[in-house]
């Protein structure tokens, strides 16, 4: 989700689905007057594999932090705990990057204008993001969700698929798992977590978002087709804005009527997307858990308060941008083989240019270097630029990565800074030592 994914709607916080009876399948039923015979009683082991394989039906999880960002600054702002907070920095043309439930219950979310955001609820605090921060939590909760299973599928700083299937033997039905790791990430981290637990990973999403903020819903799969039914078409992967108004507009409305629609219909309607649209009404998702890194690249942006086609504010800025994707490089233990340079013009078509390096590298004077010279490649502009951004791609672990020799002792010096400069940040902030460069703000947002 956003990296927060705090656009979701909060609905049934600690949701807990009754216990169902339980149903023996060998059990036939009754003729009146017959004598009632009980089955054969089964071998323990054959029971408690069938017991297994049972639980091992719902053993798929997604687990989501509750407005991550915020609850990450509340643990050393307590104060503010039950007040509206957003996270974001304080510009007019910057965005909401988490807001808590409180701030939400004014109609803030995630990506919305600061300015809307203030004017809907002037009596939020505000407080700018600390991404390394974030990160480092981040780190954190996946290693929590590593020491349950190592089927671990990353979709942002704060959320996962995790396949639970192997860790019953050792810790318990896939609810007391769930429990476990709501249990632990509040202990050892002083955040919420919201659990969802289904058969597929389509469901255990949907699960998650209906128990936010701060609970746990598991929907067996006999559950499954009946609680789909009972949702807005829009809860539906894939289904934004205009498929429900093109749906709408066919009388289709909830995910019970796409799964009533004939499937060519679908399909004539919405093009490829109507098979997989259908495929999903009936609950059908057999996508595996397949864990990958969690981060592909690493990379900051900036949008300028005003638009601007001054080279030495864009120069400016590309060196604070290079500073702080070359820290989070670091942060991570990465390098990096290939650096993109985006640019995004007023009119709001955005062009990227990339290049690959020959060693790896996490310095922000030669992420800099390399930004410099994409940004001299585009050659003249045709209008003024909205945002600048970089992003350092192709990762590799620093540990495996190839030593960064340079016949420039300058090269050297810089690393040997910027290490130092990390030490400061870590002990101090992130603003206390800056490149002398960057102590005039400009016209940037930050």
């Amino acid at each position: 989700m956003g990296p927060d994914a705090d656009n979701q709607p909060t609905v049934e916080p600690k949701v807990e689905p009754r216990e169902q009876p339980t149903v023996r399948a060998n059990m036939q039923p009754r003729t009146p007057g017959q004598p009632h015979l009980e089955p054969s009683p089964q071998p323990a082991t054959r029971r408690g594999e069938e017991s297994l394989r049972e639980l091992r039906r719902s053993s798929i999880m997604h687990v989501d932090m509750d407005a991550f960002f915020v609850s990450v600054e509340l643990r050393s702002r307590p104060e503010l705990k039950g007040k509206p907070v957003i996270v974001g920095y304080p510009a007019d043309r910057s965005v909401v990057l988490s807001a808590s439930y409180e701030a939400r219950a004014f109609g803030v979310r995630s990506a919305m204008p600061m300015v809307v955001a203030a004017r809907m609820c002037p009596s939020a605090v505000i407080i700018e993001p600390r991404h390394k921060l974030y990160y480092e939590v981040s780190g954190q909760i996946m290693a929590i969700f590593g020491s349950i299973t190592d089927l671990v599928e990353p979709l942002s700083v704060d959320e996962a698929f995790l396949d639970v299937g192997g860790a019953i033997r050792r810790l318990g039905p896939p609810r007391e798992i769930g429990e476990l790791i709501r249990a632990r990430v509040f202990r050892e981290l002083g955040i919420t977590a919201s659990v969802g637990i289904a058969a597929s990973k389509f469901v255990a999403k949907i699960a998650s978002t209906r128990c936010k903020p701060d609970g746990l819903l598991l929907i067996r799969p006999e559950e499954t087709v009946p609680y789909l039914h009972s949702l807005p078409v829009s809860a539906l992967w894939g289904v934004g804005g205009k498929t429900v108004e093109v749906l709408a507009r066919r009388g289709i409305r909830t995910v019970a009527d796409v799964a009533a629609s004939p499937l060519p219909s679908l399909r004539k309607l919405l093009g490829a997307a109507g098979e997989h649209v259908y495929q999903l009404s009936w609950g059908i998702d057999p996508r595996p858990v397949t864990p990958v890194r969690l981060e592909k690249s690493i990379g900051a942006e900036e949008t300028f308060a005003t638009d601007t086609a001054d080279d030495a504010l864009l120069h400016r800025e590309l060196l604070r941008l290079s500073h702080r994707t070359a820290e989070r490089l670091r942060g991570a233990g990465m390098h990096a083989r290939t650096i993109a340079l985006k640019l995004r013009y007023a009119d709001f078509s955005t062009i990227t240019r990339s290049r690959t390096v020959s060693t790896p590298i996490d310095s922000a004077q030669l992420l800099y270097a390399v930004a410099v010279q994409l940004l001299e490649s585009v050659g003249d502009r045709p209008m003024t630029v909205r945002l600048v951004g970089i992003r350092a791609e192709q990762l590799e672990e620093a540990a495996d990565a190839p030593l960064q020799l340079s016949l420039d002792r300058r090269d050297d010096n810089w690393r040997a800074a910027e290490q130092a400069l990390d030490a400061v940040t870590r002990k101090f902030g992130n603003k206390s030592v800056l490149p002398a460069r960057l102590l005039d703000p400009g016209g940037i947002t930050e």
